[in-house]
């Protein structure tokens, strides 16, 4: 039976949005095809009609993640009203989204693996995925010429992603959420309001 254009649509999207979850929840090598296109809801085979590679399908899953995050950025800064930033960071550094890995960042989640792929393509997504955030940052960051609030949205984001990061390896969860907050303050008393 022939699958209409529209549902083949339809599928490659529940792969990927499934991947994309997967991934962050068990990293790249922690999730096989054939697992997941079960938990798509598919079958194995269904895959190569869709993907080359599974490192085809991570580079997808990636760029679908990292569009979601700066919009879902956005409408957190924007939300914040007058303390963007400070909205951005409680959203980011809340045990929420620790505790969520799989809707949650990806660079958290998966930079190490990343870093240590040698998938050119995927590494290119991260990088292109960056620059969104950094506009976000840099418009929260008060009153700065633009090559300094560029690096002062660098340093923020490492702070960020790092503190996701440690805050989710840590096995005490009252050092987690006590790593959250200091990143919280950090972030604030250096880039909040003057």
């Amino acid at each position: 039976m022939r699958v209409s254009r529209e549902q083949a649509t339809e599928n490659r999207k529940r792969i990927v949005d499934t991947a994309s979850r997967l991934f962050r929840e068990r990293g790249f090598d922690g999730i096989g095809v054939a697992d997941l296109m079960k938990a798509a809801g598919m079958t194995h085979g269904g895959f190569y009609k869709q993907f080359r590679s599974k490192d085809d399908l991570a580079v997808e899953a990636c760029e679908t993640a990292l569009t979601g995050t700066a919009a879902t950025w956005n409408s957190v800064a924007a939300a914040g009203g007058e303390e963007p930033l400070a909205n951005l960071v409680a959203f980011y550094l809340s045990p929420q989204h620790r505790d969520r890995p799989g809707s949650g960042c990806i660079y958290a989640a998966l930079a190490a693996d990343v870093a240590r792929s040698g998938n050119a393509d995927l590494k290119q997504a991260f990088a292109n995925g960056l620059e969104p955030l950094i506009d976000v940052i840099s418009r929260t960051i008060a009153d700065q010429p633009d090559d300094r609030g560029r690096d002062r949205a660098l340093a923020t984001l490492s702070t960020l992603f790092g503190s996701l990061l440690l805050s989710r390896a840590v096995g005490d969860s009252e050092l987690s959420d006590k790593i959250l907050a200091a990143a919280r303050a950090s972030i604030l008393e250096r880039d909040g309001p003057a």
